[in-house]
């Protein structure tokens, strides 16, 4: 009967590959976790790059252009 070596090959192949993923995924682990696996997918991909928009010079209103900006106003 050829089955039962197949299925005992098919098996361990199995739970070999089980014990591998395993260690892998309890190794990394402790470098991320569960809780920062699961916010993974609401990261963005890239940064987004916020314009400094307390100081004068930043907000383009210091030149008389525009006008002032809230900032400006309260005298930050």
């Amino acid at each position: 009967m050829p089955v039962v070596p197949l299925t005992l090959t098919v098996s361990l192949t199995l739970v070999l590959s089980f014990v591998i993923f395993f260690l892998r995924e309890h190794a990394r682990s402790r470098i991320g976790g569960a809780a920062r696996d699961s916010l993974l997918p609401l990261a963005e991909e890239t940064p987004r790059v916020v314009a400094a928009r307390n100081s004068r010079e930043g907000c383009g209103c210091h030149d008389g252009s525009r006008p002032p900006c809230a900032g400006c106003l309260r005298g930050h």
